[in-house]
């Protein structure tokens, strides 16, 4: 028997394990795939094949940057399958998306989202040279209370419609697995329990409703979480014909004109959300300001004819460059490589985000805190694009 008799099959799963590997190629379990890389994707290309295809044990854990969050970290072999369920689907989902809604599509992110909103309020204010008012909400433990059995109703019912292609049949108890596996079932759990201290239990899988919550962390869950709200959203700005909406996951704005239309917008929406997916407003963040006084948005703060990096985004590259000073506090002119690697890749995602809204002064003042041992061995191009490290001979 040939190892690979269903040729689209086997050309679909290397495409998704290229797909999953980029950025955590050099991860353990990414490794371990990669070491016996044939036999691994021959075994799951016939568990797939033979329907025998489980999802192994999630490892969960916290992050803190840049909030506080519960994550679930697939399994590499099912990081595959995820790739390959959305590399299948992706047309259909993105003809279910309207124009403005950010997360997880190619060419649409943070900086798409910030330059969205930017142009609807120099557009809605007439370049500033009259009022207008942004609201913005946020959906309360949105991820954590989304009702499985609704979405993968939804999804199902979708590929039906309108997907026909040749592995519909495969695809389709392959989504329902991977929609309605409990990731808290059989997990590893990495870290102290003491991590979960002060985690609000509406950002929990460990503290859901039985059939509610879909992990963090996933490319599956971003997408079929954007699907999720396509109705709303098409609700916002077909049926409300809200010109200036947008949505980044759970967080969305209008910008409007009328303080009092948008005003009058809160309970509407607070409605709709509870009655079509049972979903709340978080009651503490609801912001309604003109657009004078400038928002936060996507870590970035949009003001008059400025641009600048968000308080949250400035404190977390502080305090980037007083870890870099604390990890080495005695050492001599001999930085360990390692640290000297890892000092470079943070600094620039900094400067990379701060890059954008050309925040020279920002950068010239945090690079300042950075310790001479480092600064002598680093060197930053006038822009402050990036800084390279350069290795002494030995």
């Amino acid at each position: 028997m040939d190892l690979f008799y269903e040729p689209r099959l086997r050309d679909a799963l290397f495409r998704a394990y290229f797909d999953a590997r980029k950025n955590k190629r050099n991860t353990i379990n990414a490794l371990n795939f990669e070491l016996d890389l044939e036999g691994n994707l021959r075994r799951l290309y016939e568990d797939i094949m033979y329907g025998t295809y489980t999802i192994s044990p999630s490892i969960c854990f916290i992050v803190e940057k840049p909030v506080k969050r519960e994550i679930f970290a697939a399994n590499f072999r099912d990081r595959v399958v995820h790739h390959y369920v959305i590399n299948q689907l992706m047309d259909i989902f993105e003809n279910q998306f309207i124009y403005d809604s950010y997360s997880c599509r190619a060419g649409k992110g943070n900086l798409f989202g910030i330059l969205r909103l930017q142009k609807f309020i120099r557009s809605c204010t007439d370049n500033y040279r009259r009022d207008a008012y942004i609201l913005k909400l946020d959906i309360r433990g949105f991820f954590m209370n989304i009702d499985k059995r609704h979405l993968c109703d939804r999804i199902m019912n979708l590929v039906l419609r309108k997907y026909d292609g040749w592995d519909r049949e495969i695809l389709l108890p392959l989504i329902r697995q991977i929609v309605m596996n409990d990731p808290t079932t059989g997990c590893i759990v990495k870290g102290h329990l003491s991590d979960w201290d002060g985690l609000p239990p509406s950002k929990s899988l460990f503290r859901t409703g039985d059939g509610c919550g879909l992990p963090i962390g996933n490319l599956t869950s971003q997408i079929f979480a954007n699907y999720y709200l396509s109705d709303f959203d098409r609700h916002m700005k077909e049926d409300l014909k809200l010109k200036y909406y947008g949505r980044y996951v759970d967080d969305f704005f209008v910008v409007h004109r009328d303080m009092e239309f948008l005003r009058s917008l809160i309970p509407h929406v607070r409605a709709y959300l509870k009655e079509t997916i049972g979903a709340t407003l978080h009651p503490d963040k609801v912001y309604l300001q003109s657009c004078y006084k400038g928002v936060s948005f996507l870590g970035a703060y949009i003001a008059p004819f400025r641009t600048y990096p968000a308080r949250r985004t400035q404190g977390n590259f502080r305090e980037a460059v007083n870890d870099i000073a604390r990890r080495c506090p005695d050492l001599d002119d001999i930085v360990p490589k390692e640290e000297m690697k890892l000092a470079e890749a943070r600094l620039n995602s900094y400067l990379g985000v701060c890059g954008h809204y050309r925040a020279f002064r920002l950068c010239d003042r945090m690079l300042a805190g950075i310790p001479e041992r480092f600064v002598k061995r680093f060197e930053v191009d006038e822009l402050y694009r990036k800084v390279l490290w350069s290795e002494l001979p030995q």
